[in-house]
């Protein structure tokens, strides 16, 4: 492993990493759940059109939702089974709200389906777009939590040459040890990926960085790297701060340039990947499978047998807790994710999905209340952590202000939501919520002015084509009266005048009582 200079974000904190107690014990393969929940919507875009229906026989690897937008996913059956019904359940986000899923009941076969796709042996002479198309096709998303479409992410706008690939094997919130747990037992996957993504790109370099507190992982990376791999491919380890996971603080840190405010990594010709993505493209560029499991940590004080497991997507969270021994007394909470950027899931029936890392389950006494909320003092903690270098009082002041003009310039939409400026905040804020809030408020804002825009736009589309058919109208009428006028000889004109004027005396007469044959004598 080569030495390179790093550098040092704004910001940051040192926590207890609590990693141990799931990485002592070994990976475990879960069986197949009897029934498995598959939200169409588990991936950033729009949510997946469903391919099959109540009573469909389904097989391993076979496509049950199709991606029908740019950024979206596809879906794919994880085995063999019925499809019982296409209804709303519970899924995990922070709203708790139901969502429409696919429902299958597991034959216990296992069967692949026939038509899947078939590894590629010889990626290596395959063009970057039909290695994308292959990605999209195994429906890979981002498996660090952001669940983004691989394929999107490996296909940056024109003109942004792309000359280093970044792994990000830093999984530096605690708990969390999923990732380190991949690479420690399957790290030539991990790397047959990175070649493949780094070949896809055609980078000049490959920085891969784990944190100093992963040094097993370190160590089987390092093993499985070929001499070929060793000249294209750095490992590096990086210092366990929080948030160094982060892909701008990650980017800070190797490479001592800052992502652009409302940038992306691409802008500096740089792409961040997650180890577990990395795997999955192997897998399916390799073997041909579809995304259709992935390893979770489910650990902290509230189960008993902290653990990483392999678990097929779909199945419920209820699984995973008892491959960890089951709830330890107390339980109180279970929360997807790490206890800084995590969220509370109220039913442990919800489903694994594609961005489901962690389950940390906590009692009360390990996760204590907060103390009363106070007003704030002014005191600078917030703004000493910010991994972003932002101003999470005049964050918080305009966002409880309503002032969302004044917010956004201050940089709301570079806030990461980490929570490092609410555990260092002595008044007990809870700043995060208020980012939140901001911010699905101007989104919200936003839609409703798109949708003004459109129907504004319609209106005057309705009303542009209204008068363009009024003057094709009269247009018509006057191309008519001159063909009639050019083909009529004078006498017949004069006479068919003459016709109409009688027809006029006669209504008026007619309405007036008057004789028609009156009109024009002097009175007597």
């Amino acid at each position: 492993m080569r030495t390179m200079h790093l550098h040092r974000f704004h910001g940051g904190l040192k926590l207890p990493d609590h990693k141990t107690e799931s990485t002592v014990r070994p990976l475990l393969a879960l069986d197949i759940p009897q029934v498995l929940f598959l939200p169409l919507s588990q991936h950033i875009g729009e949510p997946a059109e469903p391919l099959v229906g109540p009573g469909d026989t389904v097989l391993k690897g076979q496509r049950i939702g199709h991606a029908n937008d740019y950024i979206a996913a596809h879906l794919h059956a994880p085995t063999s089974g019925r499809v019982r019904e296409i209804a709303e359940y519970p899924v995990p986000h922070p709203s708790g709200l139901t969502a429409p899923c696919i429902v299958i009941e597991a034959d216990g076969d296992d069967r692949w389906h026939d038509d899947r796709l078939r590894g590629w042996p010889d990626w290596h002479e395959r063009d970057a777009r039909s290695l994308r198309e292959r990605i999209r096709d195994a429906g890979i998303v981002g498996l660090g939590g952001a669940a983004f479409p691989t394929a999107v992410k490996l296909n940056p706008r024109p003109g942004k040459a792309i000359h280093t690939l970044v792994v990000n094997g830093a999984e530096c919130e605690p708990y969390i040890s999923c990732d380190d747990t991949l690479m420690r037992e399957r790290p030539k996957s991990v790397l047959a990926g990175v070649r493949i993504v780094a070949h896809l790109l055609g980078v000049e370099r490959v920085l891969f960085a784990v944190e100093d507190n992963k040094p097993e992982a370190l160590r089987a990376l390092r093993d499985a790297l070929s001499s070929h791999d060793r000249s294209r491919i750095q490992l590096v380890g990086i210092p366990s701060i929080y948030p160094t996971g982060g892909e701008r603080q990650l980017i800070r840190v190797l490479t001592g340039r800052e992502v652009p405010s409302a940038g992306l990594p691409a802008d500096l010709g740089i792409v961040c990947h997650n180890p577990g993505t990395l795997k999955a493209v192997a897998d399916a560029v390799l073997d041909g499978h579809p995304l259709i499991s992935r390893i979770v940590t489910v650990t902290g004080p509230g189960v008993r047998e902290p653990r990483n497991v392999e678990a097929l997507i779909g199945t419920p969270f209820a699984d995973l807790v008892a491959a960890a021994g089951g709830y330890a007394p107390e339980v109180n909470r279970l929360v997807m994710g790490g206890p800084m950027m995590g969220f509370a899931v109220g039913d442990d029936a919800v489903p694994v999905i594609k961005g489901t890392n962690c389950l940390l389950a906590t009692r009360p006494q390990d996760t204590p209340e907060p103390g009363p909320l106070m007003p704030c003092i002014r005191c600078g903690e917030c703004t000493r952590v910010c991994p972003a270098n932002l101003l999470p009082q005049q964050l918080y002041w305009f966002a409880k202000s309503k002032n969302f003009d004044a917010i956004q310039d201050y940089g709301l939409f570079d806030c990461i939501e980490c929570g490092c400026c609410a555990r260092v905040c002595p008044s007990n804020i809870p700043l995060v919520q208020y980012y939140r809030f901001a911010k699905n408020e101007i989104w919200a804002r936003e839609k409703e002015r798109q949708k003004a825009d459109l129907a504004r736009e319609r209106f005057e589309f309705r009303q542009l084509r209204q008068q363009r058919e009024e003057q094709e109208k009269a247009e018509r009428l006057a191309r008519k009266k001159a063909a009639v006028a050019k083909q009529a000889p004078e006498g017949e004109k004069k006479a068919a005048i003459d016709a109409a004027l009688e027809r006029a005396r006669a209504k008026k007469a007619a309405q007036t009582g008057e004789n028609p044959a009156d009109n024009g004598r002097p009175d007597t």
